[in-house]
């Protein structure tokens, strides 16, 4: 055990991460030429497309260093985006050491700091390293002045490097070596193993990733996962290469994967603990917090006979995405379906996409809102995720929102343009700070629900690409909230209902029945679009019928004759539109995401 490390790389979105993580494979020759490509650790296409990291990835390497000794080093490569940060969380609890990384020409930014305490409260040895030190823009010095205040290190302490060229990269790996302890514990224990992640394979099942904190890992062993009490065979175990490495045993510090057999997504649970039948331990290790979804969106199949499979993939991402949580419910415009909870609205993209490209699943997705309680006359709460479970206005006191405490890095230029930003979507400025003479910290208290759409698009245009963002929950407070419906032909839409601030209602009620004429296609009866607050209606559009020329074939004659035919037709509309229901297109709902643009 003296000769492992484990460690992970943290840093704000696009700051080099992966593309360290590939010098640092090539430098150890874990892989070889042939193998070698950009982002060699994500995956998934969409990673690859985006250039972001979606997924934290582990991965093992050999490393001979200057001492003559040889080290097995565990590296997990993490995402940097702020909604993927539960991701982070787990990299972190099976490491001893974090490289913090700095972009040298962006210096410190909101995410930074924010995985940087995640780091901090695991106790983690914290190895600064500014990267990209060979681009034009970087300013070395002052970005080390910023690490030096932000952690209190000695200047000789922090690292510089490129992981584009590979500079740096051998002082790195000694450093990692040097300064990142070796993993305590007692390979003679009972076994006590942290899982940290899943995937799931079609033929050999879930595959369990986990951290050995005491004890060993046989293959063959019965194993018990001890918060599901699920007993199984070790039919498979080993390390974590590019590809994975059967061992016959795995030892304390030491990170690998399982192969059980297990077919079931539920049996199987990231932060369980796993532990050997015969010999158990005495407690399941402290897993992670249970993730506090942000964002609630509907998601329905668009055929209703693929609900079932849509509940298959549901299981199946969640096992290799383990922040998405969702439960059965039902429309009456969509039918059956879920409600799922997102960190943040790129994650329900990311979500969306991959039901599509994984598993072939085209689906419906709502107008995404946070969670609410509300208090009814007689003093209950109800916790409130989706706008159509909100009590009838008779029964109802008052709606509390979710408050967030965000921190926006930028350049002082840009302070007014971003406290304007904040002010319109009802922001309380709490304080500002100047971190350096070209940055600033603003720190705002904003309501959730006002930052889920598009804030972060708009703080970014507004800054030129330079304002980062980060947030934490900061409880919940009273609002003046109210629920819109959206109304065809006096038939309430559930999936379109809204709770949005009085004060900004008239203003969507009317912007959004304006995007709906435009979108809903024309019938051959009249559609009103209706926005309403309870009764009372407060925006109203119409989309007038198509009108087939019923009188071209009277030509002269008695006007009666015309006059008949007509009264027909009218007649027939009268019918229609009785019976007539309006189709909603998919584009509809997203457009209502879009509505500021």
């Amino acid at each position: 055990m003296e000769n492992i490390r484990n460690f992970c790389i943290i840093a704000h979105i696009d700051h080099g991460k992966s593309t360290l993580a590939d010098r640092l494979l090539e430098e150890t020759s874990t892989i070889n030429e042939r193998q070698m490509k950009n982002q060699l650790l994500d995956n998934m296409d969409l990673e690859r497309e985006r250039g972001i990291t979606i997924k934290s990835h582990a991965i093992q390497m050999d490393y001979k260093a200057d001492n003559g000794q040889m080290y097995t080093l565990n590296l997990i490569d993490t995402p940097g985006h702020v909604d993927f940060s539960y991701e982070v969380s787990r990299s972190i609890a099976a490491c001893e050491g974090a490289l913090l990384l700095v972009d040298a020409s962006q210096g410190i930014q909101a995410q930074t700091i924010s995985n940087l305490y995640l780091a901090i409260e695991q106790d983690l040895e914290i190895l600064p390293v500014i990267n990209k030190i060979d681009m034009d823009g970087a300013m070395v010095e002052e970005v080390a002045d910023q690490i030096i205040e932000l952690i209190g290190c000695e200047p000789e302490e922090i690292l510089q490097a490129s992981g584009k060229v590979g500079l740096g990269v051998p002082e790195l790996l000694e450093a990692i070596v040097e300064r990142v302890p070796a993993p305590k514990g007692d390979v003679e224990a009972p076994l006590q193993a942290l899982i940290f992640d899943s995937v799931f394979n079609s033929y050999r099942g879930v595959i369990a990733y986990y951290r050995i904190l005491n004890g060993t890992l046989r293959k063959g062993a019965k194993v018990k996962f001890v918060n599901t009490g699920a007993e199984y065979n070790a039919d498979e175990v080993g390390i974590l290469r590019l590809d994975m490495e059967p061992r016959q045993e795995v030892k304390a510090g030491d990170v690998g994967y399982i192969v059980t057999g297990i077919k079931e997504s539920k049996e199987i649970k990231v932060g369980d603990t796993i532990t050997e039948k015969s010999n158990p331990c005495d407690a399941a290790i402290e897993g992670f917090e249970d993730v506090k979804p942000m964002v609630f969106a509907g998601i329905y199949p668009i055929d209703t006979e693929d609900y079932e499979q849509l509940r298959d993939s549901l299981e199946k991402l969640q096992l290799n995405d383990a922040s998405l949580v969702y439960e059965a419910e039902t429309s009456t415009a969509l039918g059956f379906g879920f409600r799922c909870g997102f960190l943040g609205m790129l994650h329900l993209e990311i979500v969306q996409e991959r039901l599509d490209r994984e598993f072939d699943m085209g689906v419906i997705t709502t107008v995404p809102n946070v969670s609410y309680f509300a208090y009814t006359n007689k003093g209950e709460k109800l916790l409130v995720n989706n706008p159509v479970d909100l009590p009838d206005p008779t029964y109802l006191d008052y709606v509390e929102e979710p408050i967030i405490e965000s921190q926006i890095i930028t350049k002082p230029e840009y302070i007014g343009r971003i406290m304007n930003l904040c002010m319109d979507r009802r922001g309380v400025l709490k304080n500002q700070v100047y971190l350096s003479e070209t940055r600033v910290e603003l720190t705002f208290r904003l309501p959730l629900a006002e930052i889920v759409f598009d804030f972060y698009d708009k703080l970014k245009s507004i800054s030129r690409g330079y304002a980062s963002f980060d947030y934490q929950m900061d409880g919940y407070e009273q609002a003046n909230l109210v629920k819109m419906d959206i109304l065809l032909n006096s038939e309430r839409v559930d999936a379109l209902s809204a709770l949005i601030h009085r004060s900004k209602s008239q203003e969507l009620g009317r912007k959004l029945c304006k995007k709906l004429k435009e979108l809903l296609p024309r019938q051959q009866f009249m559609i009103a679009i209706q926005a309403a607050i309870g009764a009372k209606i407060i925006a109203r559009e119409t989309i007038s019928a198509l009108r087939k020329d019923v009188t071209a074939k009277c030509y002269g004659g008695d006007i009666t004759r015309k006059r008949k035919l007509l009264e027909k037709q009218k007649k027939g509309k009268k019918r229609m539109r009785q019976i007539g229901s309006v189709e909603v297109p998919q584009k509809a709902f997203l457009a209502v995401l879009k509505l500021n643009e």
